[in-house]
This record gives C-alpha cells, structure tokens and sequence, in this order.
C-alpha cells in the first residue's frame, strides 16, 4: 500500500517538484475505485468458484448416493438370489453338490448331507470328492474304491460327457446320480433317493403280470412262461396246458355274494400251489378259469394224475367266514407237442377238452381229441339257441313216477325238464342244465319247471304229490320262498302235493341260511327230500338238523345190489336209520325184477326207475294215474 501510495505522491508532483493536492486526490480516489473494482472482480470469482465447487460437491454426492443405492440394491438382489438359490438348494426332493475341476466342493444342499448322514463340520467348500467317499465309506452309505471312482469321473467329465448311474447302498436304498459337466472343467453332481419309485415301478410291473385277487400269473405272463417252455419243447421235450374251471362258482356268487366267492378264489389259488411243483406255473385267467404249465410233462400218467390231484384237493368242502361251500372243477389237458407247438393253439385245445370234461358230467378231467373241435361247435351253437329256448317255450316236463312199495300205489310223479329243440329234438338236461348254469338262465328255467310242475300236479288226483328237483343256486336265493308260495297259489296246489328234492351238496352250501329257507319251506307243508343221498360230503348231523322227509337212495347203491358188494349194507343202515327217524326212503335206479324185491326185502318205502316207468309226458302220465295197476310194472 505503502508503495502504490509513494507512486501516487510522485504521479501528483508537478514540474516544480511541489505535490499537487487535487490531482493526488483524484489518483487516490480512482486506485481505491480500480482496487474496489478489483476486490469486487475477486469476489465475484471466488463467489463463482464456490458455486462451481458447491454444484461439483452436490454431483459427487449425487453420484455417490445413486452408486450406493445401486450398489445396495444390487446387494439386496444378490441376497434374495442367495436366499432363493438356497432355498431351492435346500427344499429340492434331489442332493446336489458341486466341484470344481480339481475335484474340490464349491457348494452342497442340505438334502445331499442328509441322505448320505454327513456332519456340516466336514462338508465344506474345499473338501475333495475322495475325502467325501471315504466318510461315506466308513459310514456304510458308499461301495467301491473312492480314488477309483473320482479318477473315472474326472476322466468323464474332462471331455463333457455326463455321467449317469443307478447306485445300490448298503442300507437297500438305490440312489440315481448325475454328473453333468460344467464349463470350468468342474461338475455338479445331483444325487435322488429313487427307492421307492423303484419299489412302484416293480409293484406295476408286477401287477400288468399278475392277478390282482390271487396274486397268480395273469393271462399275459402265462402266455410268455407258455412261450418260454415250448423252446424245449422244440428240443424234443414235452408239457401239458392245464385249463381249469370251477363247477357252481356262479351260485357261490349269486347266493353268498362276489366277497365269499372272492375268498373262495384266493382258497382255490393256494390250494393250486400246493399240488405244483416249482418248476410248473398255475395262473388265473379270469373269473373262474385258472390254467397251468406241467413242465417236462413226459408221460400222460403223470398229467392224469395232477389232473385227479387237484379234482380231489378242489372238491375238499371249503370253510369261509362261517360259511360251508363246495365245488368241484373240470379240467382240460392238451400236450405239446402232440395238440399243438404254439400257445394260443394250445390254450384253445385244453379249452375244448375243458367242455368235454363238462360235458361228462364235470368234476373230472379229459385230454384233447380232435373230433373235440365239432363238439365244441356244437355247444356254442347250443348256448346261442338256450338263451333263447325259454322265452320261445321250448321247455317241457316229462315225469317219472315213484311207486309206495307197502300199497303198490303211485304216490308221486318227479318232474323231469326236456328241451324240445326244434333242429335236434328232445334234448336230455345232463346236455343243457350245466350250460343254463354258466349261461345264469338256470335260476328263470327253475321258476318255469315250478310254475309248469304245480298247474299239471293239480289236474291228477288229490293223492298224487309231484316232486321238483332244485338246484343249489335256487335253494340259496332269496326268492326260493315267493316263487314256491306264487306257483302254489296260481295252480291252486295245496303245498302238502308238492316235493322239492335237493342233493347233499346243497347242505354244504350257507348251511345256516340254507336249512333256515328249508324249515320255512316245510312250515308251509311242503315235502323236504334229500336226492341221491350217500354219494356226498354232508355229515349225517345235518339229518338231525333238519327232519327231512324222505331219503332218495342213489342209483349206484341199488346197481350194485345183485353183485354183493357193500351197497346191500348201505341200504339196509340207510332205511334202518330213516325208520328211526320217520323218513320215507326211494330206491332210484329199480330197473329190474331182482332189484325190486331186493330193495322190498331191506326196507325201502318207494322205488323209482325205468321197472315202473320211463318219465312220461303229462299227457301220458295223466292217463297212467288213472289206469295204473302194479301188473303194468313188468311191462311199462
């Protein structure tokens, strides 16, 4: 200052040397004006510049603040991925563990330490896959040699081949892994318990193999196991093909219901099992037809001999939840190679010989014939015309009558069922009544013979009764009780005139319902009789359950009257014992002289047979009951 003022002294000075007031004023003032410019221009920078900084701070800040922002919403994002990956990870049904490509573990779920039992202290990113083996192998949860496996699937997944096995444990559990390769020379390895799918895979497989009720072979795994067998068949061996079908299933069904024959068919399929050997295959086609392999079936008599086996071990009386059943069995047998070298053929020959063991009688078996073949034809053309022979009045009755032995009067008339065919003529019921049975027309056909036997009973005369044969099937069912009282009502037929004949096999059926349905039939007044008593399972207890009131001696016992054998002790216990107990007796079968008075001699109270009459029609049957004198026995 000191010195701009000493340049304005000596600016001011005139030519004398003196100092010019007014014009060192004027100096002075225009400095300070020029130094307040200056101060001013300074401010005014300097203003400027921390306006500058100010707006450069508040960028930075900005930028700092959004950078921040970003960088924590970035974290946030990382966080919930983690949480999610995690998530995923941890809550997944598979293991999953993940390697780097020295082996080494970069990540490993939750589920992948719990499935192999493997402590979080020792699973940590680092650990190799053989230190991981060899826990696992102490542990039980691994097989094999840990380094071994490691060398094999680093070599795998070096050239980008993913791995895939199924593993067995130790423990029974099976395990599938997969080793997909990653970029970086590393793996992720995926590790799912598949054991029970593996268990629901097997149980399906088994199930399309196998029937569900018996657990046998179904029809498919028959037809392979039949496939596989015939190969040695081809080599000079032989088998035989089984086909077996149960006699009155289709009653068990329709009177005790589909739970009891149900239970029956699991019976009948162990018993089956009991009469094979290991080597043979018995399978269920359905229903109740079962077939079976015989292998290295070289002699017929050993087939037979199955065959009669398991007629015998069938026919045993079959206790079911309270409930006596019985049935029996048909069988047909076709031998390769002889009937045939391929399945189908084969199962379609045993087939026809099964309708020939039916048409027999059933309960017993038959080989394969050719002339089989027209048979079977024949029966299928026949089951087509049945259905429809009732409904067409096709059916008649013809009947046979009994003679009492102590006035030689007629007493009785059984009524005996033809089917007049209108091709083939009267058709005998041993040929038709077991195809009704299959065919369930026997249960509407029982209901015509009732009907149609009580209308004729009731125009002979008053002391005539007329006998009605039931089958098992109509003595079970419920409508039995509606069915005699509306047949009785319609013809008018006191119930005293009506008989129903049953066999011993009916007894063994629902015992309890079965003698409940007989004592209300017998409260009505009607006549109880048992049909070709003796050749039966029944208990002579079920005499002293129900008071039958007649006792029909079978026609086998009174054949073999004139040879000496056992049966002339039979009849006599047998008529004895329905004296004692008030029971008639009927001979069936008296076809000669001899027998006759044979039969007189031990007892009996009635005979039946072609010595006193064939079964008539009711026109003829009529006009014998009117006729008829005991000199006409010799030459009826």
């Amino acid at each position: 200052m000191n010195k701009l003022f000493a340049r304005q002294l000596e600016k001011a000075k005139t030519a004398a040397g003196e100092t010019d007031l007014d014009a060192l004023r004027e100096l002075i003032v225009t400095a300070y004006e020029q130094s307040d410019r200056d101060r001013r221009r300074t401010d005014r920078s300097i203003s400027l510049m921390v306006e500058e900084l100010d707006q450069l701070n508040r960028s930075l800040e900005r930028q700092v603040a959004d950078r921040t922002a970003t960088l924590r919403e970035r974290e946030a994002q990382l966080q919930e991925q983690n949480i999610r990956i995690d998530a995923a990870l941890n809550n997944m049904s598979q293991g999953l563990a993940m390697f780097d490509s020295s082996a080494r573990m970069v990540i490993c779920s939750k589920p992948y330490m719990t499935m192999y039992g493997l402590p979080p202290d020792l699973i940590k990113p680092g650990i190799t896959v053989s230190e991981l083996l060899r826990y696992r192998l102490k542990t039980g949860t691994f097989a094999g040699d840990p380094d071994a496996y490691t060398e094999t699937l680093l070599a795998s997944t070096a050239k980008g081949y993913a791995v895939s096995n199924i593993v067995e444990l130790p423990d029974g559990r099976t395990i599938l892994v997969l080793n997909h390769p990653m970029a970086n020379g590393g793996w992720v390895a995926t590790h799912e318990d598949i054991t029970e799918r593996r268990r629901a895979e097997k149980k399906i497989a088994h199930m399309a193999r196998h029937d569900s009720l018996t657990d046998l072979p179904n029809r498919v795994l028959f037809q392979e196991r039949l496939s596989e067998a015939l190969v040695d068949v081809h080599r000079g061996k032989r088998l035989a093909v089984l086909y077996l079908d149960l006699d009155h299933f289709k009653g068990v069904n329709d009177t005790l219901g589909h739970l009891i024959g149900d239970e029956l068919l699991k019976v009948v399929a162990g018993r089956l099992r009991q009469c094979l050997r290991d080597t043979d295959t018995v399978a269920r086609f359905g229903g109740d037809e079962f077939a079976i392999i015989q292998a290295a079936a070289e002699n017929p008599r050993d087939t037979a001999a199955l065959a009669a086996r398991i007629c015998q071990e069938l026919s045993a009386p079959y206790e079911l939840t309270g409930h006596a059943v019985m049935v029996d069995v048909s069988i047909g047998i076709a031998i390769a190679p002889g009937d045939g070298t391929e399945p189908v053929e084969l199962i379609k020959n045993a087939d026809m010989a099964l309708y020939g063991a039916k048409a027999d009688g059933r309960g017993t078996y038959r080989f394969f014939e050719p002339a089989m073949d027209a048979r079977m034809k024949s029966r299928r053309a026949l089951d087509l015309t049945l259905r429809k022979a009732l409904a067409e009045g096709q059916f008649e009755l013809h009947y046979q009558p009994l003679l009492n032995l102590t006035d030689n009067r007629i007493t009785c008339c059984e009524a005996l069922v033809r089917w007049n065919h209108p091709e083939r003529g009267l058709i005998q019921p041993a040929e038709f009544i077991p195809a009704a049975e299959e065919l369930g027309l026997i249960v509407p056909l029982g209901e015509w013979v009732m009907r149609k036997a009580c209308a004729d009973a009731a125009t002979w005369p008053d002391d005539i009764k007329v006998a009605v044969n039931l089958s098992p099937i109509q003595v079970m069912s419920a409508n039995l009780m509606p069915v005699v009282i509306g047949a009785l009502a319609a013809a008018g037929l006191p119930a005293s005139r009506l008989e129903l004949e049953i066999t011993e096999s009916v007894l063994m059926q629902n015992t309890d319902a079965t003698l409940a349905a007989l004592h209300r039939l017998r409260e009505l007044g009607v006549k109880i009789s048992m049909d070709d008593f003796g050749t039966g399972y029944s208990s002579l207890s079920y005499l002293r359950k129900f008071p039958f009131d007649k006792l029909k001696i079978d026609r086998c016992f009174i054949s073999g009257l004139a040879e000496g054998d056992d049966s002339l002790a039979i009849v006599r216990a047998v008529t004895s014992m329905a004296r004692s107990l008030g029971m008639i007796t009927t001979a069936e079968g008296v076809e000669t002289e001899q027998q006759l008075e044979h039969v007189r001699a031990l007892g009996c109270t009635e005979v039946q047979g072609y010595f006193i009459s064939h079964p008539k029609t009711l026109e003829e049957i009529s006009r014998m009951l009117v006729s008829y004198s005991p000199k006409q026995a010799k030459t009826a």
